[in-house]
């Protein structure tokens, strides 16, 4: 069972990672950007000259191993899904840098018995060189299994604040963007190695028909959406994305980002895969400067 002392006070390690531009323009085509070579916007994230990077790409790197792997969280790692991630950016993202990784756990809450549990983390990206901070990231999980542990006298956090339904309406604008056959495949260099999205007898077992993208390679995807249809093709105006995950996206299809114009200068976003008439990423929210 769940043991919230120690899940949340679990010392994570501090990560130290060095990358150049040739790791930034992996990710990017990891993201099935430069699909179109002859877009202007695609190339200034997979081609050296003018290059910028996609700035997700502070959600990729650097991660601590998975701790909560460890029998002491008493966590059911086997029932743990990626629910939501949320990034803000403070910097710019360097094409190359050597940066700092520091994760705690922010808080852990519990839904109830046969409802699951909830673990948020809170991820500072900081440029090992200056100190700054460059962006925070921040990672909901969803427990399936490990609901109603405040029975055995454990505590419960306050749950993180939802985010934000699209409006009921027609989206303002829309952009598609293909993730290529091999996605997966390339988006794994990047740092997330998971045989899930590699190996096919892996992926029949955990009952898919074939390995699954990432889930932040498809958020990813969303981040290249907002920078070429809300921020002129300028990833440094993007200072906030946040996003549920509801379905797996397969290497090889079509996402459709759908994006509303929201109060304050924020844009609502959702992600839709239309051969399937399925939702792949929902609540989003996207902050621009």
């Amino acid at each position: 069972m769940l043991n919230y002392e120690r899940v949340k006070h679990w010392p994570i390690e501090e990560v130290t990672r060095s990358y150049t531009e040739r790791d930034t323009i992996l990710y990017a085509l990891g993201l099935g950007v430069g699909g179109d070579p002859m877009d202007p916007v695609q190339l200034r994230f997979t081609y050296e000259k003018e290059l910028q990077s996609v700035p997700t790409l502070a959600a990729a790197i650097a991660w601590p191993k998975p701790w909560m792997t460890n029998p002491d969280t008493g966590v059911n790692y086997l029932k743990l899904v990626h629910g939501e991630q949320d990034t803000r950016w403070f910097l710019p993202m360097p094409t190359s840098a050597t940066v700092i990784s520091r994760t705690r756990v922010n808080r852990v809450c519990d839904k109830g018995e046969g409802k699951g549990a909830i673990v948020e983390l809170l991820r500072d990206i900081i440029d090992a060189d200056s100190g700054e901070r460059i962006a925070q990231t921040r990672q909901v999980s969803f427990l399936r299994g490990d609901g109603g542990y405040t029975a055995q006298g454990g505590a419960s956090d306050e749950p993180p604040e939802s985010l934000p339904a699209v409006p009921d309406r027609a989206p303002d604008f829309e952009y598609e963007l293909l993730s290529p056959a091999q996605a997966a495949l390339i988006y794994r260099l990047s740092g997330d190695a998971n045989p899930l999205h590699a190996d096919p007898e892996v992926a029949s077992r955990a009952g898919f028909k074939q390995p699954i993208l990432h889930g932040l390679a498809t958020y990813g995807m969303a981040a290249f959406a907002a920078i070429k249809c809300c921020a002129d093709g300028e990833a440094s105006r993007l200072k906030r994305l946040a996003a549920r995950f509801t379905s797996p996206v397969y290497p090889g299809e079509t996402l459709r980002f759908q994006f509303w114009n929201g109060e304050g200068g924020r844009v609502h976003l959702r992600a839709r895969i239309d051969s399937r008439d399925t939702v792949v990423l929902n609540n989003g929210l996207i902050e621009i400067d």
